[in-house]
C-alpha cells in the first residue's frame, strides 16, 4: 500500500526514482506472462485490486492478458478499510453483501494486487475482506514493489521489483489513474 497518507503530515527528501513509466509498463508486460504461464492460461484467473493503486494494476494487467490469451479476464475491487487491525475496532464489522467485488470469487484462482508490500497487514485485512466474500480455488498476491520489513508471514508470488529499504524511506507509486503522474519514487522521512 503506498504510504501517501504519512507523507502529507511529515517533512520528506525525495532520494530518486525507482521506476519511470515506460518502466511500470514493461514490468506489467512481464508479470502479464508470468500470470499466463502460472496459471495455464487465464481461463480461471481473476484479478482483485485492493483499494487505490491495486485497482489500476489490475485493470492494466488483465488487458495485457487478454491481448495475450484473447479473452477477458474477470477484475474486480476490494475496499478493506473496514478490515485492517491498525484501526479501532470499536466499530461496527463490515456489512459485507456477494458480488461487492464484482465477480464470484468461489472456485477461482484469485490474484491480489497491491502497489507496495510491506509489513503484510494490508494483505492479511485483504485476505479476510477477499474470504467473505466466497472460497476462492487459490490465492496468489502481486505486487508492484516487494520493500521488505514484514511483520506478519506473507510473501508475493509475482513481483514487479524488490527494493530493499529501511524504515526510514518510503516508496511512493504514482499511476496515472489515481495520481495523473507516473512513477515510483524512493523518499526519505526527515526527522
Amino acid at each position: 500500500m503506498t504510504e501517501n497518507k504519512e507523507t502529507q503530515t511529515l517533512k520528506f527528501r525525495e532520494k530518486g526514482r525507482l521506476m519511470s513509466a515506460s518502466e511500470i509498463e514493461r514490468t506489467l508486460v512481464r508479470l502479464a506472462h508470468e500470470i499466463v504461464e502460472k496459471h495455464d492460461g487465464s481461463r480461471n484467473v481473476g484479478l482483485v485490486g485492493i483499494r487505490r493503486r491495486g485497482v489500476p494494476l489490475a485493470q492494466r494487467l488483465a488487458k495485457l492478458i487478454e491481448k495475450i490469451e484473447k479473452q477477458p479476464v474477470d477484475t474486480g475491487v476490494l475496499d478493506i478499510s473496514f478490515y485492517r487491525d491498525d484501526l479501532s475496532t470499536d466499530g461496527p464489522r463490515p456489512n459485507v453483501t456477494p458480488g461487492a467485488i464484482g465477480f464470484d470469487v468461489t472456485g477461482r484462482d484469485i490474484i491480489l494486487l497491491d502497489d507496495v508490500l510491506y509489513t503484510g497487514r494490508t494483505i492479511r485485512a485483504a485476505l479476510d475482506a477477499l474470504f467473505d466474500q466466497g472460497r476462492p480455488k487459490s490465492v496468489r498476491l502481486l505486487v508492484l514493489i516487494d520493500r521488505g520489513h514484514r511483520e506478519l508471514p506473507i510473501e508475493a508470488t509475482f513481483v514487479g521489483r524488490m527494493v530493499p529499504t529501511s524504515k526510514r524511506e518510503i516508496v511512493e507509486v504514482k499511476l496515472n489513474e489515481v495520481d495523473g503522474q507516473e512513477q515510483v519514487l524512493l523518499v526519505e522521512r526527515l526527522d
